[in-house]
């Protein structure tokens, strides 16, 4: 008969296969955005989009979006539905926070009020699509929430390059989001470590 020892040797040599096993099966895609009469392919979201059948926990840890030299940083923040973010004033003035729409449904406005440096007031985004940042208070400053539906998704740097970690081996649809481009959608297929994409946005 085997020892409790060789009973416990035993387990955690499965759990450890198992755990390796899984993480091979997780992949990333990477790629780059090409524009097409549209003055930057920075700041562009990049997400994989519902995956029928599977739902996802947002995270616990809020995000965070700064007012911060009178802009806001980040211009695009992408989260998973459900995420809280933070919204924080570095400025040494007062900011509004405030989004007409999400997605043009104009039942989803919210206007956050006015805080001074150093406050936070706090958000959850639980309705899907892009909700654009305004402050009343400073007409010049704007940015975006892009509520997307996975935990699986990015932005472009500025030569349009993004990367998308820890993708389950499967078959996808990819999307995009950009301030003045056309939404795009791509098939993509993840298996293996890397998967890499081109993806053309048009104004």
């Amino acid at each position: 008969m085997k020892t409790t020892l060789q009973v416990a040797l035993v387990v955690a040599s499965l759990m450890v296969g198992l755990l390796l096993s899984t993480s091979s099966f997780a992949g990333e895609i990477k790629g780059k955005i090409t524009t097409q009469g549209i003055h930057s392919a920075e700041n562009i979201a990049v997400y994989v989009d519902a995956i029928p059948g599977k739902s996802f926990e947002p995270p616990a840890k809020h995000l965070v979006e700064d007012q911060k030299h009178m802009t806001f940083v980040p211009h695009v923040l992408v989260v998973l539905k459900g995420t809280t973010v933070d919204f924080l004033n570095s400025d040494p003035v007062g900011h509004n926070v405030y989004w007409p729409s999400i997605s043009s449904n104009k039942k989803l406005h919210n206007n956050l009020g006015t805080w001074p440096q150093g406050q936070t007031k706090s958000f959850t985004f639980s309705d899907l699509g892009v909700a654009p940042l305004l402050c009343n208070v400073h007409p010049e400053m704007s940015g975006y929430v892009v509520v997307v539906p996975t935990p699986y998704f990015a932005t472009t740097n500025k030569a349009g390059e993004f990367e998308i970690k820890d993708v389950p081996e499967g078959s996808y649809t990819l999307k995009t989001w950009s301030e003045e481009g056309k939404p795009s959608t791509q098939a993509v297929s993840v298996s293996g470590e890397s998967t890499s994409v081109n993806i053309t946005v048009s104004r």
